[in-house]
Protein backbone atom coordinates (compact mmCIF):
# COMPACT_ATOMS: atom_id res chain seq x y z
CA UNK A 1 0.00 0.00 0.00
CA UNK A 2 1.50 3.39 -1.39
CA UNK A 3 0.39 6.72 0.11
CA UNK A 4 0.45 9.83 -1.84
CA UNK A 5 -1.46 12.92 -1.01
CA UNK A 6 -2.09 16.01 -3.57
CA UNK A 7 -0.67 19.33 -2.41
CA UNK A 8 -1.23 22.96 -2.89
CA UNK A 9 1.66 23.94 -4.57
CA UNK A 10 3.80 27.49 -5.00
CA UNK A 11 4.27 28.06 -8.61
CA UNK A 12 5.76 31.29 -10.91
CA UNK A 13 3.18 33.15 -13.24
CA UNK A 14 2.29 31.47 -15.94
CA UNK A 15 4.46 34.83 -17.71
CA UNK A 16 7.18 33.32 -16.00
CA UNK A 17 7.76 29.99 -15.54
CA UNK A 18 9.53 29.55 -18.18
CA UNK A 19 12.40 32.44 -16.87
CA UNK A 20 12.17 31.22 -13.24
CA UNK A 21 12.57 27.39 -13.44
CA UNK A 22 16.72 26.42 -13.42
CA UNK A 23 18.50 23.17 -13.47
CA UNK A 24 20.25 21.75 -10.22
CA UNK A 25 22.51 24.32 -8.76
CA UNK A 26 25.18 21.50 -9.26
CA UNK A 27 24.70 21.64 -12.82
CA UNK A 28 25.71 24.60 -13.86
CA UNK A 29 29.51 25.81 -14.56
CA UNK A 30 30.66 29.08 -13.28
CA UNK A 31 30.55 30.70 -16.43
CA UNK A 32 26.91 29.87 -17.33
CA UNK A 33 25.69 30.17 -13.76
CA UNK A 34 26.94 34.07 -13.52
CA UNK A 35 25.64 34.49 -16.71
CA UNK A 36 22.09 33.78 -16.04
CA UNK A 37 22.00 35.04 -12.68
CA UNK A 38 23.63 38.59 -14.58
CA UNK A 39 20.99 38.82 -17.21
CA UNK A 40 17.97 36.85 -15.44
CA UNK A 41 16.25 38.53 -12.36
CA UNK A 42 13.57 35.77 -12.24
CA UNK A 43 15.84 32.75 -12.18
CA UNK A 44 15.17 30.46 -9.26
CA UNK A 45 18.94 30.30 -8.83
CA UNK A 46 18.77 33.51 -7.32
CA UNK A 47 16.71 32.26 -4.41
CA UNK A 48 19.55 29.45 -3.78
CA UNK A 49 22.38 31.61 -4.65
CA UNK A 50 21.00 34.56 -2.37
CA UNK A 51 24.51 35.60 -1.91
CA UNK A 52 24.73 37.12 -5.78
CA UNK A 53 22.62 40.58 -4.59
CA UNK A 54 25.34 41.12 -1.73
CA UNK A 55 28.50 39.93 -4.38
CA UNK A 56 29.71 37.43 -2.04
CA UNK A 57 29.75 34.09 -0.84
CA UNK A 58 28.01 32.64 1.47
CA UNK A 59 27.47 29.27 3.22
CA UNK A 60 26.19 27.46 6.34
CA UNK A 61 22.86 28.34 8.31
CA UNK A 62 23.51 32.29 6.80
CA UNK A 63 23.14 31.31 3.08
CA UNK A 64 20.29 29.16 4.38
CA UNK A 65 18.19 32.03 6.09
CA UNK A 66 18.70 33.95 2.94
CA UNK A 67 17.86 31.62 0.63
CA UNK A 68 14.08 31.82 2.98
CA UNK A 69 14.44 35.81 2.40
CA UNK A 70 14.80 35.82 -1.47
CA UNK A 71 11.88 32.87 -1.93
CA UNK A 72 9.47 35.18 0.46
CA UNK A 73 10.85 38.10 -1.77
CA UNK A 74 9.69 36.10 -4.71
CA UNK A 75 6.35 35.78 -3.23
CA UNK A 76 6.35 39.46 -2.40
CA UNK A 77 6.56 40.52 -5.63
CA UNK A 78 4.12 37.94 -7.47
CA UNK A 79 6.65 36.09 -8.99
CA UNK A 80 5.11 32.90 -7.41
CA UNK A 81 1.47 32.10 -6.57
CA UNK A 82 0.41 29.53 -3.90
CA UNK A 83 -2.71 27.30 -5.04
CA UNK A 84 -5.93 27.65 -3.31
CA UNK A 85 -6.51 23.70 -3.44
CA UNK A 86 -4.56 20.77 -3.00
CA UNK A 87 -3.84 19.17 -6.59
CA UNK A 88 -1.87 16.62 -8.29
CA UNK A 89 0.06 18.01 -11.01
CA UNK A 90 0.85 16.50 -14.58
CA UNK A 91 4.29 17.36 -15.69
CA UNK A 92 5.19 16.51 -19.38
CA UNK A 93 9.09 16.95 -20.56
CA UNK A 94 9.27 16.39 -24.12
CA UNK A 95 13.36 16.43 -25.29
CA UNK A 96 14.63 15.69 -28.52
CA UNK A 97 15.42 11.45 -27.45
CA UNK A 98 11.70 11.41 -26.13
CA UNK A 99 9.18 12.49 -23.86
CA UNK A 100 8.75 11.84 -20.01
CA UNK A 101 5.54 12.34 -18.51
CA UNK A 102 4.32 11.68 -14.47
CA UNK A 103 2.77 13.02 -11.94
CA UNK A 104 3.82 15.63 -8.80
CA UNK A 105 2.48 14.48 -5.08
CA UNK A 106 3.51 14.55 -1.61
CA UNK A 107 4.77 11.17 -0.65
CA UNK A 108 4.79 9.75 2.33
CA UNK A 109 7.27 9.38 4.94
CA UNK A 110 5.37 6.34 6.67
CA UNK A 111 5.83 4.45 3.69
CA UNK A 112 9.83 5.63 3.38
CA UNK A 113 10.28 4.42 7.15
CA UNK A 114 8.38 1.08 6.28
CA UNK A 115 10.28 0.61 3.06
CA UNK A 116 6.92 0.84 0.93
CA UNK A 117 9.68 3.27 -0.98
CA UNK A 118 12.63 1.12 -1.38
CA UNK A 119 16.03 2.11 -1.96
CA UNK A 120 18.79 1.45 -4.22
CA UNK A 121 21.84 3.80 -2.73
CA UNK A 122 23.81 4.44 0.81
CA UNK A 123 23.16 7.94 1.74
CA UNK A 124 25.88 10.11 3.35
CA UNK A 125 25.08 11.31 7.44
CA UNK A 126 26.66 14.28 6.78
CA UNK A 127 24.41 15.01 3.84
CA UNK A 128 21.41 13.97 4.83
CA UNK A 129 21.53 16.30 8.32
CA UNK A 130 23.10 19.27 6.34
CA UNK A 131 19.85 19.29 4.21
CA UNK A 132 17.55 18.67 7.34
CA UNK A 133 18.79 21.73 8.25
CA UNK A 134 18.85 23.44 5.34
CA UNK A 135 14.70 22.16 4.97
CA UNK A 136 14.10 23.31 8.63
CA UNK A 137 15.58 26.62 7.95
CA UNK A 138 13.89 27.35 4.32
CA UNK A 139 10.46 25.87 4.60
CA UNK A 140 10.24 24.66 1.71
CA UNK A 141 11.37 21.91 -1.10
CA UNK A 142 11.88 22.45 -4.79
CA UNK A 143 13.20 19.91 -5.90
CA UNK A 144 11.26 16.59 -6.09
CA UNK A 145 12.33 12.80 -5.43
CA UNK A 146 12.04 10.90 -8.14
CA UNK A 147 10.03 7.34 -7.53
CA UNK A 148 9.46 4.89 -10.40
CA UNK A 149 6.52 2.64 -10.20
CA UNK A 150 5.02 -0.65 -12.22
CA UNK A 151 3.88 0.26 -16.15
CA UNK A 152 -0.52 0.80 -14.80
CA UNK A 153 -3.38 1.16 -17.23
CA UNK A 154 -5.43 2.77 -15.43
CA UNK A 155 -2.52 5.68 -14.64
CA UNK A 156 -2.00 5.74 -17.73
CA UNK A 157 -5.88 6.52 -18.84
CA UNK A 158 -5.99 8.68 -16.32
CA UNK A 159 -3.71 10.81 -17.47
CA UNK A 160 -3.81 10.58 -21.31
CA UNK A 161 -7.94 12.19 -20.62
CA UNK A 162 -6.10 14.67 -19.04
CA UNK A 163 -3.33 15.62 -21.54
CA UNK A 164 -5.40 16.33 -24.32
CA UNK A 165 -6.73 19.57 -22.44
CA UNK A 166 -5.25 23.07 -22.23
CA UNK A 167 -2.40 23.02 -20.13
CA UNK A 168 -1.78 25.46 -16.99
CA UNK A 169 1.99 25.74 -18.45
CA UNK A 170 3.66 25.14 -21.63
CA UNK A 171 6.93 26.77 -22.32
CA UNK A 172 10.48 26.26 -23.63
CA UNK A 173 13.79 25.95 -21.85
CA UNK A 174 17.03 26.85 -23.56
CA UNK A 175 18.02 23.12 -23.55
CA UNK A 176 15.27 22.51 -26.43
CA UNK A 177 12.50 20.86 -24.10
CA UNK A 178 9.04 21.89 -24.55
CA UNK A 179 7.39 21.86 -21.14
CA UNK A 180 3.88 21.39 -19.83
CA UNK A 181 1.90 21.34 -16.48
CA UNK A 182 -1.66 20.37 -15.70
CA UNK A 183 -3.40 21.02 -12.53
CA UNK A 184 -5.43 17.99 -11.29
CA UNK A 185 -8.10 19.24 -8.39
CA UNK A 186 -11.26 17.31 -9.34
CA UNK A 187 -11.84 14.85 -6.12
CA UNK A 188 -12.96 12.47 -8.15
CA UNK A 189 -9.94 11.94 -10.23
CA UNK A 190 -7.54 12.57 -7.10
CA UNK A 191 -9.44 10.09 -5.69
CA UNK A 192 -9.15 7.33 -8.10
CA UNK A 193 -5.20 8.45 -8.63
CA UNK A 194 -4.66 7.80 -4.54
CA UNK A 195 -6.90 4.23 -5.14
CA UNK A 196 -4.25 3.49 -7.85
CA UNK A 197 -1.29 3.51 -5.61
CA UNK A 198 -2.89 2.21 -2.50
CA UNK A 199 -2.97 -1.13 -4.33
CA UNK A 200 0.48 -0.76 -5.07
CA UNK A 201 2.88 -2.97 -3.07
CA UNK A 202 6.09 -0.38 -3.17
CA UNK A 203 7.34 2.35 -5.04
CA UNK A 204 11.22 2.85 -5.69
CA UNK A 205 13.98 5.47 -5.59
CA UNK A 206 15.38 6.38 -8.73
CA UNK A 207 16.74 9.79 -7.78
CA UNK A 208 16.59 11.97 -4.55
CA UNK A 209 17.86 9.14 -1.68
CA UNK A 210 19.57 11.99 -0.06
CA UNK A 211 16.40 14.60 -0.03
CA UNK A 212 14.12 11.76 0.96
CA UNK A 213 16.38 10.89 3.45
CA UNK A 214 16.90 14.58 4.87
CA UNK A 215 12.91 15.08 4.80
CA UNK A 216 12.62 11.91 7.14
CA UNK A 217 15.22 13.37 9.53
CA UNK A 218 13.17 16.68 9.43
CA UNK A 219 9.70 14.88 9.90
CA UNK A 220 11.07 13.02 13.07
CA UNK A 221 12.38 16.14 14.35
CA UNK A 222 8.88 18.18 14.12
CA UNK A 223 7.36 14.92 15.56
CA UNK A 224 8.95 14.95 18.55
CA UNK A 225 8.34 18.88 19.06
CA UNK A 226 4.76 18.62 18.41
CA UNK A 227 2.55 17.80 21.23
CA UNK A 228 -0.46 18.20 18.89
CA UNK A 229 1.39 15.55 16.47
CA UNK A 230 -1.47 13.92 14.14
CA UNK A 231 0.52 12.49 11.07
CA UNK A 232 -1.48 14.68 8.44
CA UNK A 233 0.57 17.21 8.55
CA UNK A 234 2.84 18.87 5.71
CA UNK A 235 6.06 17.51 7.11
CA UNK A 236 4.62 13.73 7.38
CA UNK A 237 5.53 14.12 3.44
CA UNK A 238 8.40 15.00 0.66
CA UNK A 239 7.75 16.34 -3.06
CA UNK A 240 7.94 13.67 -5.38
CA UNK A 241 7.49 13.22 -9.07
CA UNK A 242 6.21 9.58 -10.07
CA UNK A 243 6.93 7.99 -13.54
CA UNK A 244 5.89 4.70 -14.91
CA UNK A 245 9.24 2.13 -15.25
CA UNK A 246 9.27 2.19 -18.97
CA UNK A 247 9.51 5.81 -18.83
CA UNK A 248 12.66 5.91 -17.14
CA UNK A 249 15.87 6.35 -18.64
CA UNK A 250 19.22 4.82 -17.27
CA UNK A 251 22.59 5.45 -18.15
CA UNK A 252 25.98 4.30 -17.71
CA UNK A 253 28.84 6.39 -15.82
CA UNK A 254 32.33 6.10 -16.48
CA UNK A 255 35.13 5.48 -14.31
CA UNK A 256 38.43 6.96 -15.08
CA UNK A 257 41.62 6.01 -12.51
CA UNK A 258 44.84 8.99 -12.55
CA UNK A 259 47.44 5.85 -11.81
CA UNK A 260 47.68 2.30 -12.08
CA UNK A 261 48.66 1.51 -8.40
CA UNK A 262 53.18 1.31 -9.16
CA UNK A 263 51.96 -1.12 -11.98
CA UNK A 264 53.44 -1.17 -15.76
CA UNK A 265 50.72 -1.72 -18.59
CA UNK A 266 51.64 -5.33 -18.95
CA UNK A 267 51.75 -6.15 -15.45
CA UNK A 268 47.76 -4.52 -14.47
CA UNK A 269 46.41 -6.51 -18.05
CA UNK A 270 47.99 -9.64 -16.49
CA UNK A 271 45.82 -9.15 -13.16
CA UNK A 272 43.28 -8.22 -15.16
CA UNK A 273 43.48 -11.71 -16.38
CA UNK A 274 42.21 -13.43 -13.60
CA UNK A 275 38.55 -12.42 -14.63
CA UNK A 276 38.71 -11.31 -17.71
CA UNK A 277 39.03 -12.49 -21.14
CA UNK A 278 40.61 -9.46 -22.90
CA UNK A 279 40.88 -8.19 -26.31
CA UNK A 280 42.92 -5.02 -27.71
CA UNK A 281 40.92 -3.38 -30.01
CA UNK A 282 43.07 -0.22 -31.35
CA UNK A 283 42.23 2.88 -31.98
CA UNK A 284 38.74 1.16 -32.88
CA UNK A 285 36.70 2.76 -30.00
CA UNK A 286 34.78 -0.14 -28.40
CA UNK A 287 31.67 0.36 -25.95
CA UNK A 288 29.85 -2.76 -24.00
CA UNK A 289 26.98 -3.92 -25.87
CA UNK A 290 25.70 -5.94 -22.64
CA UNK A 291 25.73 -6.83 -18.68
CA UNK A 292 29.39 -8.12 -17.51
CA UNK A 293 30.91 -6.62 -20.92
CA UNK A 294 33.29 -3.40 -20.13
CA UNK A 295 35.11 -1.26 -22.08
CA UNK A 296 39.37 -0.18 -21.16
CA UNK A 297 41.21 3.13 -22.54
CA UNK A 298 44.55 2.46 -21.87
CA UNK A 299 47.81 3.79 -23.29
CA UNK A 300 45.90 5.28 -26.51
CA UNK A 301 44.01 1.67 -26.91
CA UNK A 302 40.72 0.41 -26.61
CA UNK A 303 40.15 -3.08 -24.90
CA UNK A 304 37.20 -5.31 -24.05
CA UNK A 305 36.73 -6.87 -20.86
CA UNK A 306 34.21 -9.78 -20.89
CA UNK A 307 33.95 -11.33 -17.27
CA UNK A 308 34.92 -15.05 -17.45
CA UNK A 309 31.89 -17.27 -17.27
CA UNK A 310 33.12 -19.27 -13.94
CA UNK A 311 33.26 -15.69 -12.25
CA UNK A 312 31.28 -16.64 -8.62
CA UNK A 313 27.73 -14.33 -8.08
CA UNK A 314 26.23 -14.32 -5.25
CA UNK A 315 23.38 -12.10 -4.83
CA UNK A 316 21.94 -9.40 -6.53
CA UNK A 317 24.84 -6.81 -5.88
CA UNK A 318 27.33 -9.57 -7.18
CA UNK A 319 25.83 -9.23 -10.41
CA UNK A 320 25.90 -5.90 -10.74
CA UNK A 321 28.98 -4.39 -13.26
CA UNK A 322 29.72 -1.33 -10.85
CA UNK A 323 30.25 -4.04 -8.19
CA UNK A 324 31.89 -6.28 -10.22
CA UNK A 325 34.63 -3.55 -11.37
CA UNK A 326 35.05 -2.24 -7.83
CA UNK A 327 35.83 -5.94 -6.72
CA UNK A 328 37.88 -7.06 -9.18
CA UNK A 329 39.93 -4.25 -10.71
CA UNK A 330 39.54 -0.78 -8.75
CA UNK A 331 39.94 -2.21 -4.69
CA UNK A 332 42.64 -5.11 -5.23
CA UNK A 333 44.48 -3.76 -8.08
CA UNK A 334 44.11 -0.34 -8.04
CA UNK A 335 43.84 0.05 -4.70
CA UNK A 336 40.17 2.15 -4.66
CA UNK A 337 38.81 1.47 -1.61
CA UNK A 338 36.69 4.65 -1.41
CA UNK A 339 34.65 5.01 -4.23
CA UNK A 340 33.10 8.47 -3.05
CA UNK A 341 36.18 10.05 -1.85
CA UNK A 342 39.09 8.88 -3.06
CA UNK A 343 40.57 11.69 -5.30
CA UNK A 344 42.07 9.42 -7.86
CA UNK A 345 39.03 8.37 -9.40
CA UNK A 346 36.52 10.39 -11.09
CA UNK A 347 33.55 9.76 -13.19
CA UNK A 348 31.51 10.86 -16.49
CA UNK A 349 28.27 10.13 -18.43
CA UNK A 350 26.75 11.49 -21.03
CA UNK A 351 26.05 10.14 -25.01
CA UNK A 352 29.79 10.92 -25.79
CA UNK A 353 31.06 10.12 -22.45
CA UNK A 354 33.52 7.28 -23.94
CA UNK A 355 34.92 9.86 -25.91
CA UNK A 356 36.01 12.65 -23.45
CA UNK A 357 37.25 9.72 -21.62
CA UNK A 358 39.26 9.17 -24.47
CA UNK A 359 40.69 12.75 -24.59
CA UNK A 360 41.02 13.13 -20.87
CA UNK A 361 43.62 10.46 -21.23
CA UNK A 362 45.55 11.27 -23.92
CA UNK A 363 45.58 14.59 -22.21
CA UNK A 364 47.29 12.58 -19.51
CA UNK A 365 44.82 13.68 -17.06
CA UNK A 366 43.97 10.09 -16.26
CA UNK A 367 46.00 7.18 -16.88
CA UNK A 368 42.96 4.51 -17.61
CA UNK A 369 39.29 4.52 -17.94
CA UNK A 370 36.32 2.31 -17.50
CA UNK A 371 33.01 2.38 -19.73
CA UNK A 372 29.58 0.54 -18.47
CA UNK A 373 26.51 -1.11 -19.55
CA UNK A 374 23.61 0.74 -18.19
CA UNK A 375 21.75 -0.74 -15.23
CA UNK A 376 18.60 -2.23 -15.79
CA UNK A 377 15.50 -0.99 -13.86
CA UNK A 378 14.97 -4.66 -13.03
CA UNK A 379 18.11 -4.71 -11.50
CA UNK A 380 18.04 -1.53 -9.71
CA UNK A 381 14.74 -2.99 -8.23
CA UNK A 382 16.20 -6.27 -6.88
CA UNK A 383 18.76 -4.77 -5.02
CA UNK A 384 16.17 -2.73 -3.88
CA UNK A 385 14.26 -5.69 -2.49
CA UNK A 386 16.86 -7.46 -1.10
CA UNK A 387 17.71 -4.51 0.69
CA UNK A 388 21.26 -4.24 -0.57
CA UNK A 389 23.32 -0.44 -1.85
CA UNK A 390 24.54 0.11 -5.60
CA UNK A 391 28.35 1.51 -5.46
CA UNK A 392 28.36 5.18 -5.41
CA UNK A 393 27.71 6.82 -9.58
CA UNK A 394 26.09 3.78 -10.60
CA UNK A 395 23.15 5.05 -12.32
CA UNK A 396 22.22 8.22 -14.13
CA UNK A 397 18.52 8.66 -14.66
CA UNK A 398 16.25 10.90 -16.60
CA UNK A 399 14.49 13.12 -16.27
CA UNK A 400 16.58 15.58 -14.87
CA UNK A 401 13.68 17.46 -12.92
CA UNK A 402 13.84 21.57 -13.06
CA UNK A 403 14.12 23.37 -9.59
CA UNK A 404 11.24 25.72 -8.81
CA UNK A 405 8.28 24.34 -10.93
CA UNK A 406 6.47 23.58 -8.37
CA UNK A 407 7.17 24.11 -4.57
CA UNK A 408 6.39 22.33 -1.60
CA UNK A 409 5.78 24.30 1.82
CA UNK A 410 5.78 22.44 5.19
Amino acid sequence: MVKIIPFTAVRPTKDKVGLVVSRSYEDYPVDELNTTLSYNPFSFLHIINPGYKFHHDISGERRFSLVKNRYLEFIEEDIFLKDKNPAFYIYKIKTRKGSFCGIFAGASIDDYRKNNIKKHEATLQTREKLFKEYLKTVGFNAEPVLLTYPDNNRIDEIIKSITVQNPEYEFATTDKAIHYLWKVDDGNIVSEIQQVFKELDCVYIADGHHRSASSNLLAEELQQKNPKHTGEEPYNYFMSYLIPESNLKIYEFNRMVKDLNGLSKEEFLIHLDEYFRIENRGADLYKPSKIHHFGMYLEGEFYSLYLRKNYPFTNSLSELDTQILFVTILKPILGIEDLRNDSRIEYGYGKYNTIKMKDSIDNGKFKVGFSLYPVKVSQMKQIADDGLKMPPKTTYIEPKLKSGLTIYEF
